[in-house]
């Protein structure tokens, strides 16, 4: 399993995430042959290696031949992407990205996800970093993204609108929706861009794993400062065991909210995700649009059986999307004993905290069985399952 950590000491744009992962491995005519799915034209890349302040690393270019806006709203970008030859996982995980972008303009102008313009963003080198990016992820096999806090500029930056704060309204809006982290830094312009947060915001959890290096790859930026312009990349396997025996991995949660599933049809849900390999699957009770009661459908995957598990959650109920969000995960150690107790032997889960036993977790199966046949109740089975002392070695010397 690969991994990316995505180091933003000096902000995001989508050249600069792009360019890191070029410096990292990816070849440049896989990019290209990719992109040429898009069908959209009038543009080629230029992938140069620079240095700057000691560092040396690449910078990526989008060259147009001129101002060319083909996505001027969410319904253009889909019909661009919907259309094109890209694989169906790289045209729906490049959608989300434009689809986040939507919902953090139309929350800073007060208007519809459809009344949105995309302004900027519908430029050519913003589809090509977008979707770029997304191929970049499956080219290179990264299943799990991470990034660092945010290095965010101030001052203002000139827009279609006119002369806005920095960080630029929908910025900071896409930060919001998943409480990104963010540092401030000494620039006085705009160092994250709207499409680097998104991007960083769709797949990336902000923490920094534990892990062992491969490769690092350092994406340049255009602007010059006292210090490299630079993002830098982490790219390799997780590390997953702790000298405690404690262990890290990365998990992906999967959402929707239902408002028209019936108890037997979420409870069949359930049952199919949990034989396919979900990590675990709960309801929560809410409330949607009109005060309507709802349930929404959690699911814990891992990332190799997300996608999967996505297509069973759209198969299976009447949703019509699924968020997901990739997760850093911390486990306890851990280890299973059997234990006697007066009506027979129990499994019993041993929670590690630093090598010592922290809490015990009878099996559930193993007490249900013990209680059925002696006629007991089944609190009774598992308290006295949780009261066997651990077993005595004896050793000589």
């Amino acid at each position: 399993m690969t991994i990316a950590y995505f180091d933003c000491f000096s902000g995001a744009s989508g050249d600069m995430l792009l360019g890191s992962l070029l410096d990292a491995g990816l070849p440049l005519a896989d990019l290209e042959a990719d992109l040429a799915r898009l069908e959209i034209g009038g543009y080629r890349l230029e992938a140069r290696r620079v240095t700057r302040q000691g560092l040396t690393g690449t910078q990526l270019r989008v060259l147009t031949e001129a101002d060319h806006y083909p996505a001027v709203n969410l319904a253009a970008v889909e019909k661009i992407i919907g259309e094109s030859g890209l694989p169906p996982r790289v045209q729906e995980r490049s959608l989300r990205v434009f689809r986040r972008i939507a919902r953090a303009e139309a929350a800073v102008h007060g208007v519809g996800i459809e009344a949105v313009h995309f302004h900027e963003i519908g430029a050519v080198d913003s589809l090509v970093d977008v979707v770029g990016f997304v191929c970049a992820l499956e080219r290179l096999g990264i299943e799990a993204v991470y990034s660092s806090a945010l290095t965010v500029g101030s001052g203002t930056v000139e827009t279609m609108h006119g002369r806005l704060p920095v960080p630029a309204p929908a910025t900071l809006a896409l930060l919001a929706e998943v409480g990104a982290p963010t540092v401030p830094g000494p620039a006085q312009t705009e160092v994250l861009t709207p499409t680097g947060a998104a991007l960083l915001t769709e797949f990336a959890a902000f923490t920094r794993p534990a892990m062992r290096l491969r490769a690092i790859g350092y994406g340049f930026g255009r602007k010059e400062f006292a210090w490299p312009n630079a993002l830098r990349l982490w790219l390799g396997d997780p590390l997953e065991a702790s000298p405690e025996g404690e262990t890290s991995d990365t998990v992906v949660e999967l959402h929707c909210n239902l408002d028209d599933a019936s108890g037997e049809a979420l409870g069949y849900a359930m049952e199919r995700l949990l034989a396919a390999g979900a990590l675990d699957v709960w309801f929560t009770p809410i409330q949607m649009k009109k005060n309507r009661p709802a349930v929404q459908v959690s699911v814990l995957a891992r990332p190799a059986d997300a996608e999967r598990l996505t297509d069973l959650l759209l198969r299976e109920t009447p949703t019509l999307g699924v968020r997901r969000q990739v997760l850093a995960r911390r486990k306890a150690a851990r280890r299973m004993r059997q234990v006697e107790t007066p009506w027979g032997t129990v499994r019993v889960k041993v929670k590690l905290i630093e090598g010592k036993e922290a809490a015990l977790s009878p099996e559930y199966e193993d007490c249900a069985r013990l209680a059925a046949a002696h006629g007991l109740p089944l609190r009774e089975v598992m308290d006295a399952a949780r009261r066997q002392p651990p077993p005595v070695h004896n050793s000589t010397k």
